[in-house]
C-alpha cells in the first residue's frame, strides 16, 4: 500500500513566500501581531486556502479559522494550526511552520480528492508571541476562557497603541464572538525551539505536555545620587542588591535539577544614566518546570530570596503572567506515535519547554503537539533553521495523525 506523502516543494514554497513578508536583513521575519505585515501574511495564507475550497471566518479577538468540510457535517471538527505572528527579529519557522504545514496537509488531501469524515479547521491564533502585546497566547487564551477579552483589548504596545485599536486598524476584528466551540481534537506542529531532538538525532518529538511557566517583574529600590561625590560605602545602590540576589536565585533553581529553568530576560535601571546611581533596578524573572506543584514551590522559594536583601533596600514583586503545566491527551499522543512509526521515522517523547497555544486548548479539549528539530536549538532568532527533510517528516506525521483521528467512526 502506498503511504500518502505531502508535497515538499509546495511546502517549502509556502514557507519561502511567507518569509518575504516582513523579511529582515539577516534572513529572519518581523511580522508582529496585528501589524500591516501580519495582515498581509494572513491575506496570502487565505488566498492559498481559498484555492483549495477553504471557508474563513474571524472572531472578535482576531483568531482566524479556515474550515474544510468533511463527509459527515455532524461530526466535531479537528483543529490544526499555530500562529503567523513573529518576534521582532524572529525566524521563518516558529509558529509559521505549523500553519503552513496544515495548509500543505489539506492541499495534499485536495490533490487526492480525499474528503475526511470529520471537518477540519486550520487555525491562526492571534498574538501568540506576546512580543507586541502582553500576555502571550492572547487569542487562544480568550478562546478557551483563560484570559478576558476586555483585558486583552486594553493591552498597550510600546508605542501606546492598544490591542483593540490595532485589531480594528488591520481589519482583523471579526464578527464572530471569541468563544470556545466543541472540537474532536487539536494538533499543533511546531519546531522544537530547543536542542534535544537534534542532540538525540530524532526526526520527530512526540510532545507529551508543556512546562508550567511564571513571569514576574521584580523592582529593587535604593536611592539615586551622583556617581562622583558619593563614596561607595555611603551609597544605597540597588545594583548591589541585584548582584547579590541573582546568584542565589540561580543556585536555588539548580537545586531542582535539569528540568527547572530560570531566565532574566529584561533589566532596566531608573534613572538610566552613566553618571547616576539608579534608584530602581527592574528585572524580569521567568521560571519554568514541567511539574506544576514543583513549579509552585520553587517559585515561592526563589521569590522569598528577595526578603533577604539588606534592609536599606526594598523589593516589589509583580506577577505578570502564568501558564500551568499541561499533559496532552493520550489519544492525540498515541496517533502521533503511530504515525511516526508507520512512516519509519525516528521519534521520542518530549516535554515542551516553550509555551504554545495547545497549552490553552488542552484545558478544554483533546490536544497534542508534534515537534521537529531545529538547527542548534536556535529560535526567536533570525538564524532559526530547519532542514527540509525534517519539515517534510513533520508535515507527513501531521497528515497521518489527522487521517487517524478523522477516520475514527466511533464519534
Amino acid at each position: 500500500m502506498t503511504i500518502a506523502q505531502i508535497n515538499t516543494d509546495r511546502l517549502l514554497s509556502f514557507i519561502s513566500q511567507m518569509a518575504k513578508i516582513g523579511a529582515t536583513k539577516n534572513g529572519g521575519s518581523n511580522r508582529q501581531a496585528l501589524t500591516n505585515e501580519d495582515r498581509i501574511g494572513r491575506d496570502l495564507f487565505l488566498d492559498w486556502c481559498y484555492a483549495i475550497g477553504g471557508v474563513s471566518r474571524l472572531d472578535s479577538i482576531g483568531n482566524l479559522f479556515v474550515r474544510f468540510e468533511g463527509k459527515d457535517p455532524k461530526k466535531l471538527p479537528i483543529l490544526m494550526g499555530s500562529h503567523l505572528d513573529t518576534q521582532p527579529s524572529g525566524g521563518k519557522f516558529d509558529g509559521v511552520y505549523g500553519v503552513l504545514a496544515a495548509l500543505e496537509v489539506m492541499s495534499t488531501l485536495n490533490d487526492q480528492d480525499k474528503m475526511l469524515y470529520h471537518p477540519v479547521e486550520i487555525v491562526v491564533w492571534c498574538n501568540e508571541e506576546g512580543s507586541r502585546f502582553i500576555p502571550a497566547m492572547a487569542g487562544s487564551g480568550v478562546f478557551t476562557g483563560n484570559l478576558k477579552q476586555s483585558d486583552i483589548y486594553s493591552a498597550i504596545d510600546e508605542e501606546g497603541i492598544s490591542y483593540f485599536d490595532a485589531l480594528t486598524a488591520t481589519k482583523q476584528m471579526g464578527s464572530h464572538p471569541c468563544q470556545a466551540f466543541p472540537f474532536s481534537a487539536s494538533l499543533e506542529l511546531h519546531i522544537e525551539q530547543g536542542p534535544i531532538l537534534e542532540a538525540e538525532q530524532k526526526s520527530i518529538g512526540i510532545v507529551t505536555g508543556v512546562q508550567g511557566m511564571k513571569w514576574h517583574q521584580i523592582t529593587l529600590s535604593g536611592e539615586t545620587t551622583h556617581a562622583g561625590p558619593t563614596p561607595m560605602s555611603m551609597r544605597k545602590d540597588p545594583i548591589q542588591a541585584f548582584i547579590t540576589l541573582l546568584p542565589k536565585m540561580y543556585e536555588k533553581v539548580s537545586e531542582y535539577g535539569d528540568l527547572a529553568r530560570i531566565t532574566i530576560g529584561k533589566l532596566t535601571t531608573i534613572p538610566s544614566s552613566t553618571n547616576t546611581v539608579p534608584e530602581h533596578v527592574i528585572f524580569s524573572l521567568d521560571l519554568r518546570h514541567p511539574i506544576q506543584k514543583t513549579l509552585e514551590v520553587m517559585t515561592e522559594e526563589v521569590l522569598n530570596l528577595c526578603e533577604e536583601i539588606p534592609a536599606m533596600f526594598s523589593s516589589e514583586i509583580e506577577l505578570l503572567w502564568e501558564s500551568p503545566a499541561r499533559e496532552f491527551d493520550p489519544r492525540c499522543i498515541d496517533v502521533v506515535r503511530t504515525a511516526a512509526s508507520d512512516l519509519n521515522l525516528s521519534a521520542m517523547p518530549i516535554v515542551s519547554g516553550a509555551g504554545h497555544d495547545s497549552v490553552y486548548l488542552s484545558s478544554i479539549g483533546p490536544a497534542g503537539m508534534i515537534f521537529v528539530p531545529c538547527k542548534d536549538g536556535i529560535s526567536h532568532n533570525e538564524k532559526e533553521h530547519v532542514e527540509p527533510e525534517h519539515l517534510t517528516s513533520g508535515a507527513n506525521v501531521l497528515l497521518h495523525s489527522l487521517i487517524l483521528l478523522a477516520e475514527e467512526k466511533g464519534e
